[in-house]
């Protein structure tokens, strides 16, 4: 009789691993490295001052508290059950397949939207170095730093190589973020600290004032904003399945929540401390570089635009990462196709997935240039992926109250973190998506391809909404997935996922 053991026994099912390698300052490097801290200061801090005025630590603040909940709600969905797809899953299985597939699909088309966005301010930041050190024209071509076509050419040179860096490995990616994220971080600190201390304009109480916000639809969309300055923090969620311990990535998501909030308000601060109202709102996607000519002479004034390139440069990376992994776990749940489960046999990574990302990110990108001006798409973009990750954040917190809904009558104060607050984090999320889109269409009586058009800032995350139910329907009768009899991802309920491989 042979000893050799049966293979169902040693070997688990067939199916494509990713390697474990990650710890929690992995996990960290990823997360704030798609939070882009730098960038959303650099650019989305005079975006939202152009809204809510002078109460950018207000709107910090109280955007904070829903994604709080939704942070709580990631945490412990992922000490239940770790998996790439997270609330693709999640809600898949304690709400319906349906609104899961949503969470997945609206994921993956606001990070390509935020990739061809992040491309465009790349593509900036580099051009205004250029003219920094004294480079102006390129044969007859001269250089603005405010084209949309430019910014997106130059951008799009970098997107592909950070691509090409992701797929040779996460690990390798997270630690050019990490070293990418000291640098920032130092230039951040040092300049905010010192704009805080020697601004010209007096310190007030009323930044922090929410109702002092100029009007209900300005509260909401400042909101919005706000939520987008913070999206990204769940990347940390998104590689399960390449940590050594499911936990490290709830730890990594929960501290970068935090320090982006400790961040914005020390970047809020200080930008209201040197720059009037009118210099915040005027500058838009150089407010960052504005903020450090005020502060010191070059070449020291540069250093904050090179932290604004670095951190546009790390979100890139950082944005083709997560969202590849999670087209993995939705690929082998015949969701999509095939393509995007495929795993590199050199560098254990789904490397036909994360190339095809960053493909459709330059195709967005090239698309984007119906909008001339880098500012109005940047405010186009932020608008409509602000709208879908708030819908997603929502269904995901409901899906975390529906699984823990028993513990409201095991232990009340579990049963309140659990469930009570993730619900009222999904509701105010879906109230203020809601009341934003109602001022949207209520806002033009025309459609026009414009950053100021109502209709058309509501059209873009409609159709980002719209396309995930055909893509649903797609994969319900055509391609016949599993997911959606049962809700329930391919690893689930399979232990395997939890045995470190290398």
């Amino acid at each position: 009789m042979s000893d050799q053991q049966p293979p169902s026994v040693v070997d688990p099912p067939a199916r494509p691993e990713l390697r474990r390698s990650l710890g929690v300052l992995d996990g960290i490097a990823i997360a704030a490295s798609s939070t882009a801290a730098t960038t959303s200061i650099g650019i989305g801090l005079g975006v939202t001052a152009g809204i809510v005025g002078l109460h950018l630590p207000a709107i910090m603040l109280l955007a904070f508290l829903p994604i709080l909940g939704i942070a709580g709600a990631y945490s412990r969905l992922n000490k239940v059950e770790p998996n790439a797809g997270n609330g693709y899953v999640w809600v898949g299985r304690s709400l319906t397949p349906w609104l899961g597939f949503m969470v997945g699909w609206v994921n993956i088309v606001a990070v390509v939207a935020f990739l061809a966005y992040t491309t465009a301010v790349t593509g900036s930041a580099l051009l205004q170095l250029a003219g920094d050190a004294g480079v102006h024209r390129v044969g007859g071509l001269a250089l603005d730093p405010g084209s949309t076509a430019q910014t997106t050419a130059v951008g799009i040179v970098v997107l592909v190589a950070v691509t090409l860096t992701a797929v040779t490995g996460i690990r390798t990616a997270a630690r050019l973020q990490a070293g990418l994220l000291v640098f920032e971080y130092v230039v951040l600190l040092g300049f905010c600290g010192y704009g805080i201390v020697t601004g010209p304009h007096d310190f007030s109480l009323s930044w922090f004032d929410p109702f002092a916000i100029p009007s209900a639809s300005a509260l909401a969309q400042g909101l919005l904003l706000s939520v987008f300055c913070y999206w990204g923090f769940e990347s940390a969620f998104t590689v399960n399945e390449e940590v050594r311990d499911p936990r490290d990535a709830s730890r990594a998501g929960i501290i970068t929540l935090c320090t982006m909030l400790g961040l914005f308000l020390l970047g809020s601060i200080a930008f209201q401390r040197v720059l009037s109202e009118e210099e915040l709102a005027g500058h838009g996607a150089q407010g960052l570089a504005f903020f450090g000519e005020r502060l010191a002479s070059q070449p020291w004034a540069a250093l904050p635009l090179i932290a604004l390139m670095f951190s546009a440069v790390a979100s890139l990376q950082a944005g083709v990462i997560p969202t590849a992994r999670g087209m993995f776990a939705m690929s082998r749940d015949r969701t999509l196709g095939p393509v995007w489960s495929k795993v590199s046999p050199r560098y254990g990574t789904p490397a036909a997935g994360t190339m095809l990302i960053g493909a459709l990110a330059v195709a967005v990108a090239v698309l984007a240039l119906v909008i001339p001006r880098l500012a109005d798409m940047i405010m186009a973009t932020v608008n409509a992926v602000g709208i879908v990750v708030a819908l997603s954040y929502a269904l995901t917190a409901l899906a975390a109250a529906v699984r823990f809904r028993a513990l409201l009558r095991e232990d009340l104060w579990q049963g309140v973190r659990a469930v009570v607050l993730p619900t009222l984090s999904a509701l105010a999320l879906l109230g203020l998506g809601g009341y934003l889109g109602w001022s949207f269409y209520t806002s033009a009586d025309h459609f026009e391809v414009s950053a100021d058009n109502g209709w058309f800032l509501l059209s873009t995350p409609l159709a980002m909404i719209a396309s995930g139910f055909v893509a649903a329907a797609w994969a319900r009768w055509v391609r016949k997935s599993p997911y959606f009899r049962t809700g329930k991802g391919t690893d689930a309920d399979a232990p395997q996922l939890l045995v470190t491989s290398r």
